[in-house]
């Protein structure tokens, strides 16, 4: 991916080059596989607006709610989410308002702290099980102590994104919980997404991918040199590893993060050669706030 810097990647100006002979308005040649789906992470600046007003944009079909960042014995605490301030009271007439919209809403877990692990089998058992009946359409009874923090709203996924901590037993939660939608004949209720850092393999998210029910992958092309210089090797290892789930070329919406590629350079360098992958998912933003500022995803989701 072509890095925002003072002296532009050899990838940039070549495709600046492009640019110039080609013209703005005209279509990449080989964008034969857009989807129209872009992902957002929301959650992370309380100044980014409501998950509401996120969903009114237009502009995104999935909105990833992150992170629930702490869990796992050892802690001290319960399962917990951290929104960055936002309240969570109204956030589950949000979920709904968003689903009307035919907009999924994920929850993310982990993130860049360091209050999550599991030590073992057992809990990532229970933390299956508790999230099933926290954020999920369980049936009731619920366990004794189980609170839904938005209410009888529920989510539509689980996203692993997973930085900190050893990666032992993310594959068990996955399993445990996907075992959940035997429940359900007409409808999946668990879907199960990852994000990965795009260097391959990401080694935290591994033994969960290696599962084969995760269904979109978000890999994230930003934050990293190398792989802003080698990313479409990268990218060929992703959806050659994962034929069965949707990739999903994961971009900062803010042109202060390494990794940020100019929208002209997304339209002529990026969207034609990812979208030759028969397994390309679309386009995931980092993040909401961002975007708010930039509103970088009113072009991904006109040629994702």
């Amino acid at each position: 991916m072509a890095v925002a810097s003072k002296k532009p990647a050899a990838t940039l100006v070549a495709v600046a080059a492009l640019v110039a002979v080609a013209g703005f308005l005209a279509g990449p040649a080989a964008a034969t596989g857009k989807t129209g789906q872009v992902t957002v992470f929301w959650g992370r600046n309380k100044a980014e607006g409501t998950l509401r007003e996120a969903c009114d944009t237009g502009t995104y079909t999935i909105v990833v709610i992150s992170f629930l960042s702490v869990f796992g014995r050892g802690h001290g605490k319960p399962p917990t989410l951290d929104l960055s301030g936002h309240p969570i009271a109204g956030i589950g007439d949000d979920i709904k308002h968003c689903q009307s919209k035919n907009i999924m809403v994920f929850l993310s877990i982990g993130g860049f702290g360091d209050q999550y692990s599991l030590p073992s089998a057992k809990a990532a058992t229970d933390l299956a099980d508790y999230l099933w009946y926290a954020y999920f359409p369980a049936p009731t009874p619920r366990p004794a102590g189980v609170h839904r923090p938005f209410g009888d709203a529920y989510v539509d996924g689980l996203d692993f994104f997973i930085e900190r901590g050893p990666p032992e037993y993310y594959d068990v939660l996955a399993a445990r919980l996907w075992s959940y939608n035997k429940q359900f004949r007409a409808r999946t209720p668990v879907q199960l997404s990852a994000t990965p850092r795009c260097a391959f393999p990401d080694r935290r998210v591994q033994r969960v991918l290696a599962t084969g029910l995760v269904t979109r992958v978000n890999v994230r092309f930003y934050g990293d040199a190398h792989c802003s210089a080698y990313w479409q090797q990268e990218w060929d290892k992703w959806t050659a590893a994962f034929p069965d789930s949707m990739i999903y070329v994961g971009l900062p919406a803010s042109e202060q993060t390494l990794g940020y590629v100019h929208p002209k350079n997304l339209y002529y360098g990026v969207v034609p050669v990812v979208q030759k992958a028969a397994n390309y998912g679309g386009i995931m933003i980092w993040d909401r706030y961002a975007d708010k500022q930039t509103n970088y995803s009113s072009y991904a989701i006109q040629w994702a």
